[in-house]
């Protein structure tokens, strides 16, 4: 959530921040601004809503300056409008700010109590009069922030602009990330890489507690406890581009229509095609006396994880516990030392997994992670590193992550079987077939699409939808649900088929769809006897599956025909249809499908 950009050049930089901002759009936002510096003085611009209302506003007002600050900001303090939005003034500074300052009660109080005016309902501006304070008494702004650093409690990552100061900027970070990009004679600052990748590929992260003082021609580090520190300088992998939604409405369709690319590029990375061979990196932990792990994560990335549950219980023969990262990073849960605890995130920024993470280091524990952004800060704190290759996603309902997501856990749920022994050769040829059929299937999938469109139309006209499925089929029940609801607005509800009975079975009428998610496997019979006990209450099922139609006793709304395939592979590919459903509802509603409301990418505060 939030974005931020700052840069030092050689001309002037309102543009480049701008453009800079519309890459981080992807995070989520409802409200931008920017801020430089010309002849001593700082000049703003903010606007609520969507970029092109800032840009409208710089195309009517000459905004000059080779030094600048830009900020897209998720409402967290104050409703999102003009005087909310970043940068923050005072008359000696201007910064930006992502996350959450959690004592800013308590600090507000105190500058309320000494005369100080405030025009936001924000905690972000509490750090710049905190600063202004200070610089009364330090005179130099590096000391001044230094003093405000050790009175902020909660995560955040800081820009800071100063009067009078042309070739300065100073950053900070505790728990929301943030990076520095080197390049001739300039120097920038961002959120990410992506940010920062037309500008350079040199970048060098910040760790939690690090400040920096930067000019055009240097950085100079500070830890937590003001000692002078080198932090190593990376060559990005992120490749500079242009956000293009290609011949697609909206990155969201962009994003399904890519999977079986980015599907088969996972795969390459995970299988030896020639010889029909897992190959994931080695993971240092003793696999025979492995019994159980642990996995954690958030949204959809949980459910993916609880997909997981199921291929390392089943296949690999180890035990899982899982957790949403917010709940397991307060549980205080016994972790046997020398253990393995798994992380998957998108972002690879997720606040809580990222907590969660380093509760299980704490805890002597192996840390493995699932992330599609190689540099973010759970695969640096990360032991071994497992790659999604999903490449950008700007949609926040996540699409092709998660399949990419289900694709690495599929080859590491074999991996585990094979070094554990109870996976023979013909099971792993097998297996390795059926995952290497992925693209194929998936691209038939999307070939019809037309199905989910029309479909959908009557989707859209219901205020509640019910997902149900069984096994393995269950968490991709609760995904859908997730989708449908975070981008139509209608309330829907994933439930495992078995506890239909146990109480959803009472909002069933002849209003209420009930998707089920039933490829023919060994639960299939079961998952029909579910959905009669619907049809008997004149509820609308929509049945996915691959089943033929005389395997079905009972009335449907809709049957949207699957391909048949290896049990193995059938969460990833059930994944499409469900997220074009939701696709479908939600254009046909006219909702903002890539930017849903309330909602940010990387969710990086608690």
């Amino acid at each position: 959530m939030c974005g931020i950009i700052g840069i030092l050049g050689q001309k002037n930089v309102a543009s480049a921040l701008v453009d800079a901002l519309k890459r981080l759009e992807y995070r989520g936002y409802d409200s931008a601004g920017i801020a430089t510096l010309y002849n001593g003085e700082i000049n703003r611009l903010r606007a609520p809503g969507k970029l092109r209302n800032l840009e409208n506003k710089l195309a009517d007002c000459e905004l000059s300056g080779t030094l600048g600050i830009g900020h897209t900001r998720w409402a967290t303090h104050g409703i999102p409008n003009e005087a909310n939005a970043h940068p923050h003034m005072t008359d000696q500074l201007c910064l930006v700010h992502n996350g959450i300052i959690e004592n800013f009660h308590v600090l507000r109080e105190q500058l309320v109590s000494k005369g100080v005016t405030f025009e936001s309902d924000t905690d972000t501006e509490v750090i710049a009069h905190l600063i202004a304070q200070e610089l009364i008494i330090h005179k130099d702004p590096a000391e001044a922030v230094r003093h405000v650093l050790q009175k902020l409690d909660g995560a955040f990552a800081i820009a800071i602009l100063f009067v009078g100061y042309d070739d300065l900027m100073i950053a900070a970070r505790q728990g929301s990330p943030l990076a520095i990009g080197h390049g001739d004679e300039e120097m920038y600052v961002g959120s990410d890489a992506i940010a920062l990748s037309p500008f350079t590929d040199k970048i060098t992260y910040l760790e939690d507690g690090d400040w920096a003082v930067i000019s055009r021609q240097s950085l100079t580090i500070y830890d937590k406890n003001g000692q002078s520190v080198k932090r190593n300088t990376k060559k990005s992998d992120v490749i500079s581009y242009h956000v293009d939604k290609g011949n697609h409405r909206h990155f969201m369709s962009k994003e399904i229509h890519e999977q079986p690319e980015v599907v088969g590029h996972t795969l390459a990375h995970y299988i030896d095609f020639a010889n029909n061979e897992i190959r994931v990196p080695d993971i240092p932990v003793d696999w025979q006396r492995l019994d159980r792990m642990v996995i954690s994560a958030c949204g959809t990335a949980y459910y993916a994880g609880l997909v997981a549950k199921y291929w390392f219980e089943q296949i690999a023969k180890i035990s899982v516990d899982i957790d949403v990262a917010s709940e397991f990073r307060y549980r205080e849960a016994p972790l046997k030392p020398k253990g393995l605890s798994l992380f998957i995130s998108q972002s690879g920024e997720t606040a809580d997994t990222l907590a969660s993470l380093r509760y299980c280091k704490e805890n002597s524990q192996h840390i493995l992670s699932i992330v599609n952004v190689s540099e973010s800060s759970i695969a640096r704190e990360s032991d071994t590193v497992l790659p999604t290759l999903a490449g950008p996603e700007i949609g926040v309902a996540s699409t092709k992550a998660f399949t990419c997501q289900l694709t690495v856990l599929a080859c590491l749920a074999l991996s585990m079987a094979k070094l554990k022994g109870v996976l023979d050769r013909d099971q792993e040829i097998d297996m390795v077939k059926a995952l290497v059929e992925l693209p194929r299937l998936m691209s038939s999938i999307l070939n019809n699409e037309h199905e989910y469109e029309s479909l959908s139309q009557e989707l859209s006209k219901a205020r509640d939808v019910l997902y149900l499925g069984r096994g393995i089929n269950f968490p991709l029940a609760m995904e859908g649900a997730l989708k449908l609801k975070e981008i139509s607005y209608i309330h829907a509800e994933g439930y495992p088929a078995g506890e239909l009975k146990h109480g959803p079975i009472a909002l069933i009428d002849e209003n209420v769809p009930i998707i089920f998610v039933a490829p023919k496997d060994n639960l299939f019979d079961k998952t029909i006897s579910n959905m009669q006990e619907v049809a008997a209450r004149g509820g609308k099922i929509i049945l996915l599956t691959d089943a033929k139609p005389d395997d079905i006793n009972c009335e449907l709304m809709a049957r949207i025909g699957l391909p048949t395939a290896q049990s193995l592979i059938n969460p990833i590919l059930y994944a499409i249809p469900i997220q074009l459903l939701a696709y479908y509802t939600a254009v046909f509603m006219g909702t903002d499908v890539d930017q849903p409301r309330n909602l940010a990418k990387s969710v990086t505060v608690e």
